[in-house]
């Protein structure tokens, strides 16, 4: 049954029209991700949807009994309210039944004889069981805690806007809605809570709509794909990884009849050209077939963001961190750290929400002192810092400034990777800001388009040291591609801060992982693979326990002879599970030893004198030997197994 349907929904701004004839429905069982470059107009299909931006032309038609939710990017809160106050106002009649169960709990215990309240009470009571409103508090809080909140009686105004997204993103789940709108859920999430939404939605029985930066999360959740293209809508039945196949075989098919209707109409075009004497009927209708076809018009593809900045020489030193440490209110976050950075590195730093990843960054470029210990950084080095506040940063200082003059701050002419200089206006349209933008104020823009300009504005500068602090905030995930190729051959070092699991498997091989107390703990691998020696350190920490169960428990008996052998027999057939993580291993453990041969060969030629650094190689070592030695261990143990 359909939910939400647009018939011809028109939407135009002026300077950019956003969609010109959209029609599409959402059913009950769909899972839409909704994908397109930042300006597309996601944001406003959402408003829209949910009643909240006027459209120009066309309906939206909405079943009548349906209760829609929209989650989104900044949502407005009650200040004066506590944490589970907020995330029950949606909650309707649950709500209700819950206070006014406590209300007449309240004035029982002061008259206990009046038999009016305990029939109202009862009846309450049956409410409650029949609508599940009793659930309503417990889920509630484990939704809440989640999410990274433990603290459920705290005003909502005395939290951070990240607080505020996760008290809202808990208060749309709460209301439990046939059609749930979302954009950007991600964002100010760690990765833990990341994986909890996802397996949250994929149990949800509504209709999801939502806007992600986040591939892994998309391709996990969705069913259907729709694209808004240059005002158009295209539907792609399956999830990201099936959209992107579908994709690139219709721009393939696209450009197939481009070339075949020009091969047509050069042909023609040249039979004109010859001037038959005879104007028959036939060679009427052929002329005018031509004129038809020189009025085609073809969609030209998506352009796409061209990251072709020139780079700066690095010298071998580039920042060095000396035993830093930094506290706030008696918490401490960055405990006695050390760390020399090399031209090379590649690295990401995870860790929960207040652990003091941004601090970190802070530190090392000088915008926060540390507490004890040294940042040094070397001559020859050129930091951009791509603040995850980047689009309020633009909007405080910049907001009224045409989008071509903040560019031409760095200069009028912009030299690129081949050593060739175009102008800023040639600049900014590769990174797709056509001419009718780059003359509008920077308010005009999209929050996506915003972070875009800054990343822009940073690029041009040739840094040598590239900071991302939560990169993937805001940004399509068509740009976001193309920067993952473009750090792929950036000269400089990479620092990474970042919950998106996909863009930290694309650019990192480093992981530190910030812990409590401000342990920060170094993995080799990217992301993928730190979670592998998680989720193997972890088995190991339960085999040890379950062990030590086993040896203390009474009943535990050797089996007897010949029944080893028959439980054997019974296990001789891997399971599909098992032959799948049984091929993943050869491929895991081969590039685990290559990770150990390159470690092996940054430790030779390291000086001896430079203890920290030979310290963190062998440190980096012991990890790589402990993860291949348990997936070796694992290896072998499914090897015995005849398959």
């Amino acid at each position: 049954m359909s939910l939400i349907t647009l018939q011809s929904v028109k939407k135009d701004f002026g300077i950019k029209e956003i969609l010109k004839e959209a029609t599409f429905s959402i059913d009950g069982t769909d899972k839409v991700g909704l994908i397109g470059t930042n300006g597309s107009g996601k944001s406003t299909l959402l408003k829209m949807i949910a009643g909240i931006e006027p459209i120009d032309g066309g309906q939206i038609l909405t079943n009548s009994g349906a209760k829609i939710i929209y989650l989104p990017q900044q949502p407005d809160m009650d200040e004066n309210l506590t944490v589970l106050e907020q995330i029950f106002m949606d909650s309707g009649e649950h709500t209700k039944l819950v206070k006014e169960y406590e209300e007449l709990s309240d004035k029982l215990v002061h008259y206990a004889e009046d038999t009016l309240l305990i029939s109202r009470l009862s009846e309450v009571m049956q409410r409650m069981d029949a609508t599940g409103a009793w659930e309503l508090e417990t889920n509630a809080k484990i939704i809440l805690t989640k999410l990274g909140i433990g603290d459920f009686e705290v005003k909502v105004g005395t939290l951070s806007g990240g607080y505020r997204k996760r008290i809202a993103l808990a208060t749309a789940l709460l209301a439990q809605p046939d059609v749930l709108l979302m954009d950007e859920p991600t964002n100010h999430l760690d990765a833990l809570s990341v994986e909890w939404l996802q397996s949250y939605l994929n149990r949800f029985r509504g209709a999801l709509l939502l806007i992600t930066h986040d591939r892994y999360f998309l391709d996990k959740v969705t069913n259907r794909i729709i694209e808004i293209d240059r005002g158009d809508i295209y539907t792609y039945s399956g999830n990201y990884s099936y959209y992107l196949e579908k994709k690139a075989l219709a721009e393939e098919s696209a450009v197939s009849s481009q070339r075949k209707h020009q091969g047509i109409l050069r042909r023609e075009l040249e039979w004109l050209k010859r001037g038959p004497k005879a104007r028959s009927t036939k060679q009427k209708a052929r002329i005018q077939r031509v004129e038809s076809m020189r009025e085609t018009q073809f969609k030209q593809a998506q352009g796409k963001v061209d990251i072709s900045t020139i780079g700066r020489r690095i010298g071998k030193k580039v920042i060095e961190l000396s035993g830093i440490c930094k506290s706030y209110n008696g918490k401490t976050l960055i405990s006695n750290f050390s760390y020399e950075f090399s031209p090379e590195d590649r690295i990401g730093i995870i860790g929960g929400n207040g652990t003091g990843k941004s601090t970190l960054m802070n530190m090392i470029t000088g915008r926060t002192s540390p507490d004890a210990g040294t940042v040094e950084v070397g001559s020859t080095i050129h930091i951009a810092y791509f603040d995850q506040h980047s689009e309020e940063l633009i909007s405080a200082v910049n907001d009224n400034q045409r989008v071509i003059d903040y560019i031409k701050e760095e200069g009028e002419f912009i030299k690129i990777a081949d050593g060739t200089k175009i102008t800023a206006s040639q600049m900014l349209e590769r990174f797709l800001f056509p001419g009718s933008q780059q003359y509008a104020p920077i308010h005009k823009l999209s929050g996506g388009e915003k972070r875009r300009l800054f990343l822009l504005r940073l690029l041009i500068g040739a840094p040598n040291v590239l900071i991302l602090d939560e990169p993937t905030n805001d940004l399509d995930v068509q740009t976001l591609s193309v920067l993952e190729e473009y750090l792929e051959d950036f000269v400089g070092s990479v620092i990474v801060v970042s919950h998106d699991r996909y863009f930290l498997d694309r650019t990192v091989d480093t992981i530190f992982a910030l812990e409590e107390g401000g342990n920060l703990r170094q993995y080799p691998g990217n992301y993928s693979v730190y979670l592998d020696y998680k989720k193997s350190e972890e088995l190991t920490q339960q085999e040890t326990i379950n062990g030590k169960d086993n040896r203390k428990s009474k009943n535990f008996t050797q089996p007897k002879p010949g029944e080893q052998e028959v439980q054997n027999k019974k296990r001789r057939r891997l399971s599909n599970w098992e032959k799948r993580e049984f091929e993943q291993l050869e491929v895991k453990i081969a590039d685990l030893e290559a990770q150990r041969t390159l470690v092996e060969t940054s430790l030779l030629a390291v000086a001896p004198e430079n203890y920290t650094q030979v310290q963190n190689l062998y440190e980096q070592m012991e990890v790589l030997k402990q993860a291949i030695d348990i997936a070796t261990e694992r290896w072998l143990e499914l090897a015995e197994i005849d398959v």
